[in-house]
């Protein structure tokens, strides 16, 4: 009988797959798995303990989101970090974000936005503690948070192929050029504008946001692009 491709976790929640891509894309954006080293199923499914199956979906999904190159009969590799690509990416992110939060801000229900208010305390936690990896997992619960509460499938298939990407970047470089602090405010601030309901300040917020990550970005290089 073959692996079944969404056999439940162990503790009843989501499947082996998300599981795997959620351990995988973490050991990716926070470097421990490195760009350019390669990687093989069975490695992973070792270091996880997942099956082969759930851990090839995986794979399958961060390829498309540029973090893993899928090399046919050469094996996988993590992808490496390209400054041309993330600028490219920031100019469609602010396009795109800016309607997520706003509809997020329109649409989201009660519960939704109970947890935006318990995310922007988390993040200010963060902030207080300069501590990356609480900031970087509310970040990424944030983001994923706003897909569900903006409820609009096709800003959601666009987005979600940049978040890895950039979070990656900036827990490579933020120690050198990026405030951690300052940075984890500005979400906290967009949080809770959207918790409030409230479009034109989620939209401002992220702005705010935007100019911080993209002064950041552009503060790892010298080169004019």
């Amino acid at each position: 009988m073959s692996d079944p491709p969404r056999l439940r976790s162990r503790n009843g929640g989501r499947s082996l797959t998300d599981e795997a891509y959620a351990q995988l894309e973490e050991l990716i954006v926070t470097l421990q798995l490195r760009p350019g080293v390669a990687v093989s199923e069975a490695s992973l499914s070792e270091r996880l303990g997942i099956g082969r199956t759930p851990i090839r979906e995986a794979l399958q999904r961060l390829a498309r989101e540029h973090l893993v190159a899928v090399l046919p009969q050469r094996g996988n590799l993590i992808s490496e970090i390209d400054i041309k690509k993330q600028l490219r990416l920031l100019e469609t992110r602010r396009e795109v974000e800016r309607l997520i939060v706003r509809c997020a801000a329109r649409r989201a229900m009660p519960e939704e936005r109970d947890e935006f208010s318990q995310l922007a305390v988390t993040l200010n936690r963060a902030a207080d503690r300069n501590d990356p990896k609480s900031f970087m997992r509310a970040d990424k619960r944030f983001n994923d948070l706003c897909l569900q509460a903006a409820r609009n499938e096709f800003a959601a298939g666009a987005i979600g192929l940049m978040h890895g990407l950039s979070r990656r970047f900036w827990y490579l470089n933020y120690r050198q050029a990026a405030n951690l602090p300052e940075t984890a405010r500005l979400h906290a601030n967009t949080a809770r504008a959207i918790a409030a309901g409230d479009e034109a300040g989620a939209a401002k917020a992220l702005d705010s946001l935007l100019d911080n990550i993209e002064a950041f970005t552009r503060a790892t290089f010298s080169t004019d692009f």
